[in-house]
């Protein structure tokens, strides 16, 4: 995935906001809570991070080119981190970047939410 693809699909998602911070990663956040990071990058691939499941972080850290997001992951939170298409493609990794979105706004506090319109009045 090229950086120009990850920032129009993060831009697409429902009240995504983009900052370039930490050193020129590309943060994603919904409700200014972070929902994926791209950057950092030791090769040519684009390095992308993103939230999980508890039952998707025990797979996928497992699994080649993905990783426990460093920091993160370090601290108990389940991100990953992309850093090759070994076994997980584009449109995979878009899944999972909108799931991360969905499971962002739903820990935002309910009135957050609810300003937001994520969730009914």
């Amino acid at each position: 995935m090229r950086l120009e693809d990850y920032n129009a699909f993060c831009a697409s998602l429902p009240h995504a906001t983009h900052v370039v911070q930490w050193g020129g990663a590309h943060v994603w956040k919904v409700g200014g809570k972070v929902f994926a990071i791209a950057g950092w990058s030791d090769g040519e691939a684009l390095a992308v991070t993103f939230k999980c499941s508890d039952a998707a972080y025990d797979i996928l850290k497992e699994q080649p080119g993905l990783r426990p997001a460093p920091y993160l992951a370090s601290r108990g939170m389940t991100w990953i981190q992309r850093r090759t298409a070994q076994t997980m493609d584009d449109a995979a990794l878009k899944d999972y970047i909108a799931e991360s979105h969905r499971l962002v706004a739903s820990g935002l506090p309910k009135k957050v939410q609810r300003e937001l319109g994520l969730v009914g009045r």
